[in-house]
């Protein structure tokens, strides 16, 4: 049985799907690429553009950037674009190339799909999930604690103001009173309050 790793890192994203290119799928079926698209070619009817389509020369360059494979030689500018399989056109290559290996080699080809699709379906975003709902909570305590702190201090504020309030008060009873007597020995004929 073929490893799901090595099928796995020849799936590809182009045009928002998930795809496998004609030539990778050669080498995994031990054909030759050239065998596999006419092969293609003599099917057309069974392959419509959700199940399979020709990259455009822009796509395929920024393919080979992320390959890193943009050295000289043989290849280095294909007379025709790669074809990219969908899944559904990688299992009706099964119908098209029909020999043991083919069908052995599409069995790992979907399951090897299957597995991208539950890592794509599962993984991050429950942790992006997780971490959106910790930070939402982690929120919402900030402001609970800012909106006590404020209660605080406006209580503080008012306690402030009643005190100052009371001392005005105070102060302007006294200043309203009579002068106090002088403690102390007082001259004869002297004036002294």
């Amino acid at each position: 049985m073929m490893n799901l790793q090595i099928i796995q890192d020849k799936i590809y994203e182009i045009r928002g799907q998930k795809v496998m290119l004609d030539f990778d799928l050669a080498e995994l079926y031990g054909t030759e690429t050239k065998y596999l698209k006419r092969s293609v070619k003599n099917n057309l009817k069974r392959f419509p553009s959700d199940f399979m389509f020709e990259l455009t020369k822009e796509e395929w360059h920024s393919l080979r950037c992320s390959f890193s494979t943009l050295n000289g030689g043989r290849g280095q500018h294909p007379k025709y674009m790669p074809f990219a399989f969908t899944e559904l056109g990688v299992a009706m290559l099964s119908s098209v190339l029909n020999s043991e290996i083919a069908i052995e080699v599409n069995m790992g080809i979907m399951r090897a799909f299957v597995t991208v699709r539950q890592l794509i379906a599962n993984s991050p975003t429950d942790k992006i999930g997780e971490i959106k709902n910790e930070l939402k909570e982690l929120k919402e305590y900030v402001e609970e604690m800012f909106a006590d702190q404020n209660d605080i201090n406006e209580d503080t504020r008012m306690q402030l103001e009643l005190i100052n309030q009371t001392l005005a008060e105070l102060q302007a009873k006294n200043r309203g009173t009579n002068e106090r007597k002088r403690i102390g020995y007082q001259l004869p004929g002297c004036n002294n309050k």
